[in-house]
C-alpha cells in the first residue's frame, strides 16, 4: 500500500504571505498545484486586527452571488458579518480582496493566508442526522464543510467523512444575544474521548472543559456530530457552520504530545514536512499558537513568527521562546513556554503538510 495518496498537499492546502496595495489586491498561490480557495483564513500580520473566514458553503466572496461575502473571526465570538464587500473573488489559484485593515491596506502591510480546497462551492444536501446540513466535501483530503438550522434539543448532523471526524470546529452565525463560541471537539484525542461532552473555544484560552450541552456525553460517529443544546451549537431557527476533518496519511495530522519543560522540547511525528501547524494547551489556560512555513523561513530563527489565533494580536515576532523546527517528518518545539512546552503538559496539535515524508512512489522529501 502507498505511504500516502496525496504527493502535492498543495493542491489541497496552501499558505501564502502578501502586501496590501490599497486597492483589490490579486494574491496568486504559489505551490507546485492551482487551488481555488473554499475555506480562506487571513490574518493581518502587523496590526491587531482581527482574523478573517470565509468559505464557499455561505458565499466566499461578492463574485460567488453578487453580494458580500460573510465573514467571521475566529478570535471572536462576534456574529457572521456580511455587510463589507471586503473579498472581492476568488480564482483558479488564488483571491482578490477588497480593501480592509483586516485583509489588505494601503499602508505596506504584510498579511498572511491560510486556503484549504473542497469541492469548488458544489454542495449537496445530507440527511445522516436528524438536522439536515448542506454539504461540501473533500474527501480525499479528509475534510468537509457543512451548514446547518438548529432545532432545541439533542441532535445530530451529518459531517460527510466516512469516519469519525478527528477535529471539529463549530460556530453560531446570526443568534444574537448570546456569546457564540468556536466550540471544538476531538473525539478520536486521549484527552477529549468519544462518548463525553469536553471541548474546546477557539476564541478563548480556557483549558479543556467538559459541559453535557455541548456532545451531550454521545459519540461522534462515522456519519454524524452530536449537536447539545448549547447555544452556540444548536438553537431553533438560528444559523450554524461547521468544519470537519479526519486525519489523512502524508497531508494532515490532529494528535497529541506532552511537554517536557526544556528547551530541548518534544518532537512531533506527523509524516510529513508541515506548512501549518496549530497548538492548544489542554491543561491551563493558554492562547492557541499558530505556526506555518510562509511565514518563517528557516529553523531556529530568533525572529520566529507566531500568530495567536485565539485574539486578534499583531504576529509575535520577540524572544526566541516561540520557537519551532519544521522538519521532514514533524516538528521539534525549542521552548519552555507553558502554551507549548509546560512539563508533564498534554497539548492539542493540528498540521497540514507542505510535503508527504515519503511519497506514494517511495520518494523521501527533505527538511528545511
Amino acid at each position: 500500500m502507498a505511504y500516502t495518496t496525496i504527493d502535492d498537499p498543495s493542491a489541497h492546502f496552501q499558505a501564502e504571505t502578501y502586501t496590501g496595495a490599497g486597492a483589490n489586491t490579486a494574491v496568486t498561490f504559489s505551490g507546485n498545484s492551482d487551488l481555488q480557495p473554499d475555506l480562506l483564513w487571513i490574518k493581518n500580520r502587523g496590526a491587531d486586527y482581527g482574523h478573517f473566514l470565509v468559505d464557499s458553503n455561505r458565499n466566499i466572496s461578492y463574485a460567488q452571488n453578487s453580494t458580500n461575502a460573510p465573514y467571521l473571526e475566529p478570535d471572536s465570538t462576534a456574529l457572521e458579518n456580511n455587510n463589507q464587500n471586503w473579498m472581492s473573488s476568488v480564482g483558479s489559484d488564488g483571491f482578490t480582496t477588497g480593501i480592509s485593515e483586516h485583509i489588505n491596506s494601503n499602508l505596506g502591510s504584510t498579511f498572511v493566508a491560510w486556503a484549504w480546497k473542497l469541492n469548488g462551492g458544489t454542495t449537496s444536501s445530507n440527511t445522516d442526522g436528524n438536522l439536515t446540513s448542506t454539504l461540501q466535501v473533500n474527501s480525499t483530503a479528509g475534510m468537509s464543510i457543512g451548514t446547518y438550522t438548529g432545532i432545541n434539543g439533542y441532535k445530530t448532523v451529518g459531517h460527510g467523512l466516512g469516519a469519525i471526524p478527528d477535529l471539529v470546529m463549530i460556530k453560531g452565525r446570526d443568534m444574537s444575544g448570546t456569546a457564540q463560541y468556536w466550540v471544538v471537539g476531538a473525539p478520536n484525542h486521549t484527552n477529549f474521548g468519544n462518548n463525553s461532552s469536553k471541548h474546546l473555544f477557539l476564541d478563548g484560552t480556557q483549558a479543556l472543559m467538559n459541559n453535557t450541552t455541548v456532545w451531550y456525553n454521545t459519540a461522534f460517529t462515522t456519519t454524524t456530530i452530536p449537536i447539545g443544546p448549547h447555544a452556540s451549537l444548536n438553537n431553533t431557527g438560528s444559523k450554524y457552520v461547521f468544519y470537519a476533518f479526519k486525519n489523512v496519511k502524508g497531508f494532515s495530522k490532529i494528535g497529541h504530545y506532552t511537554g517536557n519543560g526544556a528547551n530541548d522540547g518534544p518532537f512531533v511525528h506527523t509524516g510529513f514536512k508541515p506548512r501549518w501547524v496549530l497548538i492548544k494547551n489542554l491543561d491551563a489556560t493558554q492562547v492557541w499558537i499558530m505556526y506555518d512555513g510562509a511565514r518563517k523561513p528557516v529553523n531556529r530563527d530568533d525572529n520566529v513568527a507566531s500568530i495567536y489565533a485565539s485574539q486578534p494580536a499583531a504576529e509575535y515576532t520577540g524572544a526566541s521562546y516561540h520557537n519551532l523546527d519544521i522538519l521532514s517528518n514533524g516538528f521539534k518545539i525549542r521552548l519552555t513556554d507553558a502554551s507549548q512546552n509546560g512539563s508533564g503538559v498534554d497539548y492539542l496539535y493540528m498540521a497540514f503538510a507542505e510535503n508527504p515524508f515519503v511519497t506514494s512512489t517511495g520518494v523521501p522529501t527533505t527538511a528545511r
